[in-house]
């Protein structure tokens, strides 16, 4: 097995950057401290301080905002590879929650952990500033979804960009992919209410384009849904690396 296949954020930060024996190593190291998390019970609380960021290696997790009325508003869904509170756990105060949607392990990351792999290997930095850059450029466009795109391309937009990151990790592509996700979870992230998001995955499904059915999604049609929702994936960045090893 290649070894950038050896756990999901080697395989999307091989996107950026094709990762030395060396750089992989330093990776491993962050992975070293496992943790279970169980569905619904919070790993960062929204105001906590003092706390670790933790690479995500198995399941799905939402990140979220509670108003003072109590209402939710879902920032983005997290998924194998991905970064858990790495902005906060360098500002030392979280300024959003992270809950798991079902049972997850996560590699839990200090601050001075990323420090010293940063330090010893700063073409590996590079990469998770690049990932970090990337996961900035899809709230912008979760930010244009939910302020100007109608309800019918915000959703499939959003089910379109979540098969490319999932390809990216080796867990789905353009026939489909299994996702956790309830119709609350899709409201919630999307600025509709559940039974709007339901209206929508009908009319998807009637248009046969595409179907959310028992916790898979199946595109029917990807190239129709693909422009029916505007959807350009050059912003997601990964269509070859950009820095080859070193000679």
């Amino acid at each position: 097995m290649d070894p950038c296949d050896s756990n999901p954020l080697s395989r999307k930060l091989g996107a950026f950057v094709v990762l030395s024996g060396d750089e992989l190593s330093i990776l491993a190291a962050l992975h070293q401290r496992r943790r279970c998390f169980v569905a619904g019970r919070d790993l960062v609380r929204q105001g906590q301080s003092q706390h670790a960021a933790y690479i995500l290696a198995s399941g799905w997790v939402c990140s979220y905002k509670i108003q003072a009325d109590g209402s939710r508003q879902i920032i983005d869904f997290q998924i194998p590879g991905d970064f858990l509170g790495l902005r906060s756990v360098l500002l030392r105060t979280s300024d959003h929650s992270f809950e798991p949607i079902v049972d997850c392990e996560a590699a839990e990351v200090s601050a001075s952990d990323l420090i010293v792999a940063f330090e010893q290997a700063p073409r590996l930095a590079a990469a998770v500033l690049w990932a970090a850059s990337r996961d900035e450029a899809m709230l912008v466009e979760h930010l244009v979804g939910v302020g100007r795109r109608a309800a019918d391309a915000r959703v499939a937009h959003f089910l379109l960009e979540l098969c490319s990151r999932l390809a990216l990790v080796g867990l789905g592509n353009r026939e489909g992919f299994d996702c956790p996700l309830t119709q609350y979870h899709l409201a919630d992230a999307l600025g509709l209410s559940a039974v709007h998001v339901n209206r929508v995955l009908r009319s998807l499904r009637e248009q046969k384009l595409a179907t959310f059915r028992d916790n898979h999604v199946c595109f029917h049609d990807y190239d129709q849904l693909a422009r029916m929702a505007g959807f350009d994936d050059t912003y997601l960045d990964q269509s070859l690396p950009l820095l080859r090893r070193p000679s």
